[in-house]
């Protein structure tokens, strides 16, 4: 095998949406460790990159647990491969609240504790210059026009136990259902990220904000069958349409195409937050402070180490 063929690209959320188009890219550059919770997508994926003469490996965890993200943790070292870079791209927002077995709420878990935990467990064995990227989401700013008018109204982090409860910053929430829950979730992860490219010089930890993609997987889980059917078929035609007016408007290929780049990225940029097109862009001024980045990694870490994982 050639040193092309040696590096692997781990990366969450794979079977769907931004992560399947990021697998796709990144197969050519070599193996992907497609990690899941669907033993049978991953199964298939797998299937699809070895008759394209592509390899991957599978993995399955579901994020929202956290004994599964050690034991998912456990099972990608055990693979021996020299990681070139961790996608933590997996996300859910659910239109109603649900909870993990540990009580914990299902969107928080998700979207921050498990990319935490899966990041901070696979730290110590990914070498010097290894790329971690976190998928952002500029719902989590209240300056954020695009976001504002889609109905979101910032993060509204309390701490990280508050948040596992399904507790969000009142008054002057989302009426949209689900959101608060989200932007809360996507300003913990980019809160943390940047606390941790501080913390861990060796390593480039940078984040990506793919854009608003309608259709993915993320947007359409709690969505009734008919809304579901409309956003595969029409999506793909309206968003071309639409973007010279609404610049947020992406496609997971596009991203993926930003996100490959920030992974095999060689210049050394570590604490970055890209949006939808590559360029450098800024978080809301509170995941801009490092005293509350600090608070967040503080709190997050004492919550995971107080279950057994």
């Amino acid at each position: 095998m050639t040193d092309t063929d040696r590096k692997a690209y781990i990366i969450t959320g794979p079977t769907s949406g931004i992560g399947r188009a990021t697998a796709l890219e990144l197969a050519r550059h070599g193996t992907i460790v497609l990690v899941g919770r669907d033993a049978t997508k991953l199964d298939a994926m797998q299937k699809a990159f070895a008759r394209n003469g592509q390899h991957a490996v599978s993995v399955v965890c579901d994020l929202s647990d956290p004994a599964s993200v050690t034991r998912a943790a456990k099972e990608i070292i055990a693979l021996h491969h020299p990681i070139a870079g961790l996608l933590n791209n997996a996300g859910v927002m659910q239109m109603r609240a649900t909870t993990n077995a540990l009580g914990w709420d299902t969107t928080f878990a998700t979207n921050h504790l498990g990319p935490f935990a899966l990041t901070e467990a696979l730290m110590p064995h990914l070498p010097d210059g290894a790329n971690v990227v976190f998928v952002g989401s500029a719902t989590e700013n209240p300056e954020h026009k695009p976001a504002t008018t889609f109905g979101f109204r910032g993060g509204r982090y309390i701490s990280a136990e508050a948040s596992a409860r399904g507790e969000w910053q009142q008054p002057g929430g989302s009426k949209m259902p689900g959101a608060d829950a989200y932007a809360t979730s996507k300003q913990a992860i980019l809160a943390a990220a940047l606390a941790l490219a501080r913390e861990t010089p060796r390593l480039h930890v940078n984040v990506v904000e793919p854009g608003f993609n309608p259709g993915t997987a993320l947007g359409r889980r709690d969505a009734t069958a008919l809304v579901r059917l409309l956003s595969i078929v029409l999506v793909p035609v309206l968003v071309p349409l639409l973007r010279p007016f609404i610049k947020v408007l992406s496609t997971p290929k596009r991203a993926a195409r930003v996100i490959t780049t920030v992974l095999r990225d060689r210049s050394g940029a570590t604490g970055m937050y890209y949006d939808h097109s590559g360029r450098p862009m800024q978080g809301s001024a509170r995941t801009r402070d490092p005293q509350f980045q600090d608070r967040v990694v503080a709190e997050t870490r004492a919550l995971l180490a107080s279950v057994a994982m």
